[in-house]
């Protein structure tokens, strides 16, 4: 069979395909570019890694009965779910592969590992209910973080997030089991049921509308006054005295200051700025043209007969 002959195509037709010409010893060379859609940072990933190693070990963990060492894995993932994001940004390495990676992490880590915990740990009690429950918990996450993503770029507001972000939500859970030895004697005897509305109430809070603040605007190397200097030490100081009881009630706090905010604050700066707007409007109606020769005609005296 007779072999065809097909002559090379020249060097400055393939460079255009995202290849680039390199000069080595007098011979030319081809040097193709990584595509973009092909091309990871590996650092922040690192961080989102680790949080979803953590999220799995607790898993592990949960299934042997360690259920504060799963709880103390949840808040590690925690720590590594939010450098990811601030080392990205940092140096300048945030991608959309990074953000979808995350999510997905997020969801392990946070939606899979703290239902399976408080199952093992207390719904189990509940039998069908208790997995319908667990499985809620994870449901509600995974549609908190698909709501997240898609509305993430059409956000104009950075400071508030639009319901309860499931890492405070998977964390909620953690303290829960951490903070159990710190209830009154009269709370532990309902103790399962007090878990079980919690969860459900927890799960519909990640797809409320309810905002909460998303700390995005604060910033470590920024200037700030410096009472939130003092404000800051001052909680470090109770974490350091006691981690469990006081990082619970902080994010326990943090739940109802959303709804404090949404249901509270939120309806006064609306009556506020109605007010104000009212003011305002009646003061330039008051000031236009046509009501001050309409005041003017209306205070001018009359004039005698014949005049």
């Amino acid at each position: 069979m007779q072999q065809v002959f097909r002559p090379r195509q020249p060097l400055t037709a393939a460079a255009g395909n995202g290849a680039r010409m390199t000069g080595d010893n007098g011979r030319k060379t081809m040097e193709r570019r990584v595509p973009k859609h092909r091309s990871v940072y590996i650092l922040p990933n690192l961080f989102t890694t680790a949080s979803l190693l953590s999220g799995f070990v607790g898993l592990l963990w949960a299934a042997k009965g360690n259920y504060e060492g799963c709880a103390l894995a949840i808040l590690f993932s925690a720590l590594m779910d939010g450098l990811d994001g601030k080392v990205a940004r940092l140096t300048n390495t945030a991608s959309e592969f990074g953000v979808q990676y995350d999510s997905l992490a997020d969801l392990v880590a946070f939606g899979v590992t703290p239902a399976f915990m408080i199952f093992q740990y207390s719904l189990q009690n509940f039998n069908r209910v208790g997995v319908a429950v667990a499985f809620l918990f994870t449901v509600c996450g995974a549609l908190r973080l698909a709501r997240f993503n898609v509305q993430s770029n059409n956000s104009a507001s950075k400071r508030f997030f639009t319901g309860l972000p499931i890492p405070a939500a998977g964390c909620t859970l953690a303290c829960i089991v951490l903070f159990v030895p710190f209830m009154p004697e009269f709370m532990l005897k309902g103790l399962n049921g007090i878990i079980l509305i919690c969860t459900v109430c927890i799960a519909f809070l990640m797809v409320s509308r309810i905002r909460y603040a998303s700390f995005k605007e604060l910033g470590f190397f920024k200037a700030h006054p410096f009472r939130t200097m003092v404000f800051v030490i001052a909680l470090f100081a109770l974490i350091v005295a006691s981690p469990k009881l006081f990082g619970s009630l902080i994010l326990f706090g943090y739940i109802f200051s959303g709804l404090v905010h949404t249901f509270v604050l939120l309806p006064r700066m609306s009556r506020a700025a109605n007010r104000l707007a009212q003011t305002q409007g009646s003061s330039f109606a008051a000031g236009s043209p046509e009501n001050r020769e309409a005041a003017a005609s209306s205070e001018e005296p009359p004039r005698p007969d014949g005049q």
